[in-house]
Parts: structure tokens; C-alpha cells; sequence
């Protein structure tokens, strides 16, 4: 099981290298920082949210599963200072465990945006991360070829020069910057654009010596989205999306709905339901139930791809939670909302 392992660990440093598509979830709406730093405080009608994510990968393919989960928090700042817009600061959390060589992937981040009215239906929005990134192995629990003596792998048996690590834990500097655009048509219509890069500094991070033929930078990500809501009489918020990531020669496309049915007089209790597809991957459905300003949703990825013959479909299951709140209830809000 230990050379599967080690093939997947090669698998997912190749994927990762090449893509450079870092950390990142299905339910990519319910993680906004990671999406855009341009999102944090981007919420006209609450003044703070906190939220957590979980998701756990091909469980059973590795012996040991892939594991990504964050923790993000964003206020909004000025408000009762600016009087056509307002300040979002925000913190994210991310940590990333891969095999059983415990690659390991720790990421912190601070954000700051701008929120800008413009007139009195629009908004225009700009956001800078600012992070660390930690990324560590462990070869110890991993075999490699020269170990196999015909019959097992003997891990007495050094490893060779080609397979040795010069460093097995490095730390570099990242910084991503993101715009958003908000068209709120009408009292039941809602238009959001974003687009960010990160890695602008283009960071370079690898195990292995700097003589080294690979080219470690990381390539600069970029990420569009096009989030709509509508809202249908006072039973249904339909809010269709589209997600595009591009990094290097690699893309990820995600498109699909989630719709927030009320199942209560006032809208304080919501279900929620949705389906999304990630482009030649996986189909992606989810529910969730919103109780006044605390939303919990579960999503299952569903491989679609040839890789469906090796893990029999069954790719990648996800949680989020987001606690959103208003420290004066009674304060006016700056632009419209929909909402029950």
C-alpha cells in the first residue's frame, strides 16, 4: 500500500506544480476569500460572518485520505465614516494534508477591501490578500524504488541521490489582489462579477535543491465568477453561478445552482438545495438548512471522469458552516439586499 501512496503522492505534487491550483473546494460561494479578496466585508446586510470549511478526497483510493479544511472571518469596517462605502478586513485559515507522506499545506491570510457605491444600484469593490504560505514533508513514512528488493520494500535501504530532499519544510510570502462588481437591478434581481490573481508574486517553493531542472515558481492563478440571485414571490431565492480558474495550461470550469426555498412565514428557516458540475470531473450536489443567520451545507463530488473506474464514483465529500450577524440592527444599509 505504501508504493500506491507514494505513486499518489507523485501524482498530486505533479497536479499541484503543474496546475498550481492550491487549495480550494466545491462550495467555493461558501468560501469567498479564497475565491476573491475583494469579497471580505462584502455582505450589505450583515456586518460580520465567520465560517468554516471541510472536505475529505478519495477515502477510498489512499490509505490515507486527502484532507482540506479553513477557518475565515470578515467584518465591515467605516461605515458610519464613508458615507458611499465602507472597509472589509478579513482573516482565512487553510490547511491541506495529502498521503502518507504527510504533505502538508498550511496557508494564512489577511484581506482588506474597499466597497465603493455607485449611484444607488451598484457597487464596485477592490481586495488585496496578503499571506504566508508552509509547506511540509515527512519521507520518512514514504518507500521509493530502490528500496523494492523483488518481493517488498525494505525501508532499511537508503535512498538514492535522485530521491533526497534538501529541505523538508519551507515557508515563502503570497499575495493575491481581486475586483468585484455588484449590479442589484431590481428588489428581486442580483448580478455579481469578480476576478482575482494570486500568486502576483510569483513564489517559488520545492523540496529539492535550487540546481534543480524543474522550474518551482508557482504560476500566477487566475479565478472569474459570475454569481446571480432571483428572487420568486416569497418561496424561492434561485441563485445560478459560474466559476473559472485558470493556472498555467490547466482550468477548472464549475457551473451549476444552489435555490433557497423558505419554509417559514419570516424566512428564517430555509432549505437549501443545489447541483452543480465541475467540467470533465465531477457532478456535485448539495443541501444545506439555514436557520436565522447560521447556514450549515454538505456537498458529495461525483466523479464523472475516467477516474470513476478507480474510486467507483466516489470522489470527495464536503462541509460548511457560516454564522453571519450585525452588531446594530438598526443602522441603515448601504445598498439593496435580497433576502426573505
Amino acid at each position: 500500500m505504501k508504493s500506491a501512496n507514494y505513486i499518489l503522492f507523485i501524482l498530486y505534487c505533479c497536479i499541484g506544480v503543474a496546475s498550481a491550483q492550491g487549495l480550494h473546494f466545491s462550495q467555493y460561494f461558501n468560501a469567498p476569500l479564497l475565491v476573491n479578496p475583494a469579497n471580505a466585508g462584502f455582505d450589505p446586510d450583515y456586518d460580520y460572518r465567520v465560517g468554516g470549511n471541510y472536505r475529505n478526497q478519495w477515502a477510498n483510493v489512499a490509505s490515507t485520505p486527502y484532507k482540506t479544511s479553513s477557518a475565515w472571518a470578515d467584518v465591515q469596517a467605516l461605515t458610519g465614516k464613508l458615507q458611499n462605502g465602507w472597509v472589509g478586513l478579513g482573516a482565512t485559515i487553510y490547511k491541506d494534508q495529502a498521503g502518507s507522506g504527510n504533505l502538508t499545506s498550511t496557508q494564512g491570510y489577511a484581506s482588506i477591501a474597499y466597497h465603493q457605491l455607485l449611484g444607488t444600484a451598484s457597487l464596485l469593490s477592490l481586495g488585496v490578500n496578503l499571506g504566508a504560505v508552509n509547506k511540509s514533508i515527512d519521507p520518512s513514512k514514504l518507500t521509493f524504488n530502490n528500496q523494492w528488493d523483488g518481493k517488498f520494500f525494505n525501508t532499511s535501504t537508503p535512498v538514492d541521490g535522485g530521491e533526497s530532499f534538501a529541505n523538508t519544510n519551507i515557508s515563502y510570502f503570497d499575495m493575491q489582489i481581486g475586483l468585484n462588481y455588484a449590479w442589484f437591478a431590481s428588489p428581486t434581481a442580483y448580478v455579481n462579477v469578480g476576478l482575482s490573481v494570486m500568486h502576483i508574486n510569483k513564489p517559488s517553493e520545492s523540496f529539492f535543491t535550487a540546481k534543480s531542472s524543474v522550474d518551482a515558481t508557482v504560476p500566477m492563478r487566475s479565478t472569474f465568477f459570475v454569481n446571480s440571485s432571483f428572487k420568486i414571490e416569497n418561496l424561492w431565492i434561485l441563485n445560478p453561478n459560474l466559476y473559472f480558474s485558470k493556472s498555467g495550461g490547466n482550468n477548472e470550469t464549475v457551473l451549476g445552482m444552489n435555490a433557497n426555498r423558505n419554509i417559514s412565514e419570516d424566512g428564517s428557516k430555509q432549505l437549501v438545495m443545489g447541483l452543480y458540475y465541475r467540467y470533465k470531473d465531477a457532478f456535485i450536489p448539495l443541501v444545506g438548512y439555514q436557520v436565522n443567520d447560521l447556514k450549515m451545507t454538505a456537498s458529495y463530488d461525483v466523479t464523472a471522469s475516467g477516474l470513476s473506474g478507480y474510486n467507483s464514483s466516489m470522489g470527495a465529500y464536503e462541509f460548511s458552516i457560516i454564522k453571519s450577524g450585525s452588531f446594530d440592527r438598526t443602522r441603515p444599509i448601504k445598498c439593496p439586499s435580497l433576502k426573505f
